[in-house]
């Protein structure tokens, strides 16, 4: 419990420090153990990552626990938070910074209920100003809008960048850019979020961070 406050509390101060978004890394939904910690470690030895959110679609407890240990040592080993996607009763079990909630603000009271004041909690609402506000109000530590380009996913819509221009001037909450970034979206949107996510833009390739690099316009 100690390590998990640790790491949420500096977490939060380095990043409300910055001026530049922090990046923030989202795992495949599916994935094998040891051959995504090759692809992952070399990103964090790399470049300075934020957080990494484990996103697995698996509803299997024995599964999500085992990879849950694995990535959370080798995040922790080199100071990057890590936080589970919805399932947050693993935060405490074993050893992990927080949760990202995916639907919004609905469980963000429960969730910190549980967790305690001092984890991360993060909502993701789409393109919802008004979800993204209750989220924060109901004391999300941060709020996740998104995808930012063109999508067949749901109903297609989009966050545009007026959203976080208008959230980063009127809302203290630091705000998440996630989904469809690419070179163009990310050039538009860098000063307007606190960070950016990068999930499916560097799995879908064989080599991550070379991805990433692209994305973020550095020198391989």
């Amino acid at each position: 419990m100690g390590l998990m406050l640790s790491y949420s509390l500096n977490w939060l101060l380095e990043m409300l420090k910055s001026e530049q978004p922090k990046l923030y890394i989202i795992s495949p939904a599916e994935f094998e153990i040891e051959r995504f910690s090759e692809d992952l470690k070399p990103i964090l030895d790399s470049i300075e990552i934020s957080c990494f959110r484990l996103a697995l679609s698996t509803q299997e407890e024995n599964t999500i626990a085992r990879t849950a240990d694995v990535i959370r040592n080798i995040c922790h080993s080199r100071d990057v938070a890590i936080v589970i996607e919805d399932h947050f009763l693993f935060v405490q079990k074993h050893g992990l910074d927080g949760v990202h909630l995916s639907d919004g603000a609905r469980n963000v009271r429960k969730a910190r209920k549980e967790l305690g004041k001092e984890a991360i909690v993060g909502a993701f609402c789409g393109n919802s100003k008004h979800n993204g506000i209750t989220a924060g109000e109901a004391g999300a530590d941060y709020i996740s809008f998104g995808p930012l380009s063109n999508t067949t996913l749901k109903d297609g819509t989009i966050a545009n960048p007026d959203l976080f221009a208008w959230w980063s001037t009127m809302i203290e909450v630091p705000v998440v850019a996630e989904g469809g970034l690419d070179k163009k979206v990310v050039t538009n949107i860098e000063s307007a979020t606190d960070f950016l996510a990068f999930g499916d833009e560097l799995w879908k390739g064989k080599n991550p961070l070379h991805a990433l690099n692209q994305l973020l316009r550095f020198p391989n």
